[in-house]
Parts: structure tokens; sequence; C-alpha cells
């Protein structure tokens, strides 16, 4: 091989610390149990799930009233999805209607931890953020009538 050049696309090796954060080394791949949690826990119900659910259990009813925009069959899905994952947990009570509870699990605890810092810069930088697009726009689309 010659000097300056990687065993492949993927090899870093000598260029981080083991104990480094590295991006470059997740699989890229679709069937990657990194990639598939990541794309879980980063769409935007299961980070609007997560959050409602912080504070208290709450019902399905509660969580489609809550969050705007998510349809029945969406939030389902998601809820479902995460209680597979073992981030939210789901209690049926034996009363008539029958009753439904979910819950962050202690797992799921530990994620909304993580994802509130994430929650606090988008606050702080929604301005700059806002800012940022109306020039891109501008410049991408001209000047409007």
């Amino acid at each position: 091989m010659e000097e300056g050049t990687s065993e492949s696309l993927g090899y870093s090796a000598g260029t981080v610390a083991d104990d480094d954060y590295d991006a470059r080394l997740w699989d890229t791949r679709e069937d990657c149990e990194v990639r598939q949690i990541l794309d879980r826990i980063a769409d935007k119900w299961s980070l609007l799930v997560i959050a409602m659910l912080d504070c208290e259990s709450m019902r399905f009813t509660q969580l489609r009233r809550e969050i705007d925009g998510v349809s029945q069959r969406m939030l389902s899905v998601t809820l479902r999805q995460l209680e597979r994952d073992g981030l939210v947990s789901r209690t049926v009570h034996p009363v008539v209607p029958p009753r439904v509870d979910y819950a962050l699990t202690p797992l799921g605890r530990t994620l909304h931890e993580t994802i509130k810092p994430l929650v606090t810069w988008t606050e702080a930088h929604q301005e700059e953020i806002a800012r940022a697009r109306a020039a891109y726009d501008a410049r991408a689309h001209g000047p409007t009538p």
C-alpha cells in the first residue's frame, strides 16, 4: 500500500484516540444497530413523546392532544417502537373502559437527560438560525417583489 493511503474508506487507525468520539466509525449500512437506534430516537415524534413523558405518565389521548400534528397512526407506531426499544413502558389497567398509560423507563429517562441540552441549544439559537435561513433564502431565490 502506498504511503498516505488508508486501508479502506472506514479505516481510521491512528487518527483518533480510542476513547474519543468519531462519527466516521458509524456504519452507514441500513442494517447497522447504531444507525437504526439513531434513526428511531432522532425522529421528531420520538423526541416529542420522550419530552412529554418526562414529568408524568400519560394516556394515548393525552399525548395525541399535546403533540401538535401527530396522527393517531403515527403516535401508535412511535409508541410501539419506543416500547420495543425499552424506552417507554405501556401499562394496561384492568378497568372498564380499558385504560393504558405510557411512561418513560429508566433507560428512557437517561435518553431524556441526553436530549435536554439539544433542546436548550435549539431554544438559545432559534433566532440566529431564523436569520441564517432568511439570508440563505434571499440569496437562493433573489429579492422578493
